[in-house]
């Protein structure tokens, strides 16, 4: 009895597995199961797939031209391939593209693509005749308009296969990478017809199903205590390599974007750093007509080093073309980012902040860094002339977020501390109260003309150090003091990293900014790194602003 019954499950099991493969066969072959269920199998690629691509050209002395195709078939890519550059033309690229369900008998998907001036089929033949086999006769490439070339398939399944193009997008400039989950760029630029002074134009396409958003890594003390920020301030960024301003050695040939990321590549992998916190400007707005380019830079460097990265925006970053809240939506998005938009409710975008867990196991913060925009410019120029300050309601979230936790925060067994990062200086790194300085001062102080207070909001809820950017050539710390004489907050310039930026003053070499974080002893170290010159491996101006929890003044020499 027992026997037949196994006999039995044996049997059932053994025709189940062989009506799923047959019919998983059938399906990728034929499509024979209903849309509703087929949507549920893991190879169906969520969303939509890429049916056609091409390029459009028009001029604005032809009132017939149009850079406009069907809507109701063609989706544009919102970036002009000339990137405005070009007096009288433009181009943009464009795709046709359905859901998985909507196709039909006899429709086309993308599933390859690729630029160039010769017709990639004899390519592929010498490859297939290298092997012994038949080239693909049913999948043939077809030429577009700049130089674009692409390969599409009618074949059942061919919707669902890895190759299948699902997203098309465009980059700008012989450095230009790709930094998000399943893209990848063609590699040979569009040929457009174009000078020297419009940045190439790329291709990137996304092959198969869309990637879950990347899981964000959490942030935690190393087991010997320490933990350390690099901070990145005023790369100044563009849309190809961008041009070098005051540039030492003076003379030499100097590509602004290269030598920067050269600078923070080498900082990087010497310092090793825990977190990296992009402190503002890393676009340089009036040089970067496509700030997503820009940004893929920084952000290629730090996602294949591995390193997690928050970010906040200057006043240069959203001169170009994207706000604030687009790139913020971008940056979100991409691997290692714990970079957030913050709430909505309050001024600005980019007012938030993470946590860094104690060692270990340990499920308590051990510290808080705080994040706020600055904005830009002054909204009342005559009254309050040159930058924009920090917002009362800013304020206010900052000081119930603090106080909402700090109990949470006496729970750790050791000394928890609250440092915070902004763009813009607080108009006390110029008036603070009896301010000692370690490292000179350089440049004058381009803080906000009107004090919204938020120094004082910093000191009250406990916050031990801030540390901003903005003013290039300004890289020293500063400690004022409290009407008793104690220390009061430790306020730091990072000092410009980027070439794209000003410098000058006297002869300025680019500088990024450490900071050491020692948890046992509830300490923090600070140094400056630089870029050029004989001090290139040594800690510059080290000096400890923290310990036991609280700011002290600097050990004189």
């Amino acid at each position: 009895m027992t026997r037949r019954i196994v006999r039995n499950i044996i049997q059932i099991s053994t025709a189940a597995v062989i009506t799923f493969f047959l019919i998983f066969f059938l399906d990728r072959n034929f499509r024979v199961l209903p849309n509703a269920i087929h949507e549920y199998l893991p190879t169906h690629h969520a969303g939509l797939v890429i049916t056609d691509i091409t390029v459009v050209t028009c001029t604005t002395y032809n009132p017939f031209s149009s850079c406009e195709l069907d809507t109701a078939v063609w989706h544009r890519v919102d970036k002009d391939l000339h990137l405005g550059k070009t007096l009288f033309s433009h181009a943009y690229l464009h795709i046709s593209r359905k859901r998985e369900e909507e196709l039909k008998e006899g429709d086309k998907v993308v599933v390859d693509v690729t630029v160039g001036r010769l017709d990639p089929s004899v390519a592929d033949a010498e490859k297939a005749a290298a092997k012994g086999v038949d080239a693909n006769k049913n999948e043939k490439w077809e030429s577009r308009p700049a130089g674009l070339w692409v390969k599409r398939s009618s074949k059942k399944g061919a919707s669902d296969s890895k190759n299948a193009v699902t997203g098309v997008d465009v980059l700008f400039g012989d450095d230009a990478v790709e930094a998000r989950d399943g893209w990848s760029m063609t590699g040979t630029p569009l040929l457009l017809d174009v000078g020297r002074s419009v940045p190439s134009a790329h291709l990137t396409v996304r092959r198969g199903a869309e990637h879950p958003p990347p899981v964000k890594p959490v942030l935690r003390v190393r087991d010997n205590g320490k933990f350390k920020i690099v901070q990145l301030a005023d790369l100044h960024l563009s849309t190809g390599v961008g041009t070098c301003r005051d540039a030492l050695p003076e003379g030499q040939k100097c590509e602004a974007d290269p030598r920067t990321l050269d600078f923070v590549t080498r900082i990087l992998e010497e310092e090793k750093p825990d977190l990296v916190v992009l402190s503002g400007d890393q676009v340089n707005g009036e040089t970067a007509p496509d700030a997503q380019t820009a940004i893929f830079k920084y952000a290629q460097i730090l996602i294949k080093h591995k390193i997690p990265y928050v970010s906040i925006f200057g006043n240069h970053d959203d001169e170009g073309s994207m706000s604030r809240a687009a790139q913020m939506d971008l940056i979100e998005t991409l691997p290692y980012s714990l970079s957030h938009a913050g709430p909505e409710s309050i001024d600005g975008v980019g007012n938030y902040f993470i946590e860094v867990l104690g060692r270990g196991s340990s499920s308590h913060s051990a510290l808080t860094v705080y994040l706020l925009d600055t904005h830009a410019y002054s909204p009342n120029e005559r009254k309050y002339p040159g930058y924009d300050w920090i917002k009362p309601n800013q304020i206010e979230w900052f000081r119930q977020t603090a106080q909402g936790l700090k109990k949470k925060h006496r729970e750790y067994t050791h000394v928890h501390m609250d440092v915070a990062f902004i763009h813009i200086p607080l108009p006390e790194y110029q008036n603070g109260r009896n301010l000692t300085l370690v490292s000179p001062w350089k440049e004058p102080t381009t803080a906000p003309s009107f004090n919204s207070g938020f120094h004082d909001a910093l000191v009250e809820e406990g916050v031990v150090m801030v540390s901003c950017g903005h003013d290039h050539v300004n890289e020293y710390c500063a400690v004022d003091f409290k009407e008793d004489g104690k220390p009061a907050l430790w306020m730091c310039y990072a000092g410009g990293a980027g070439f794209g930026g000003y410098a000058g003053y006297g002869g300025f070499h680019r500088k990024i900014r450490v900071f050491d974080f020692d948890m046992n002893e509830g300490r923090i170290n600070t140094w400056k790194r630089v870029e050029y010159g004989e001090d290139i491996h040594k800690r510059l101006d080290e000096v400890m602003i923290v310990d036991g929890g609280h700011p002290v003044r600097p050990m004189q020499d």
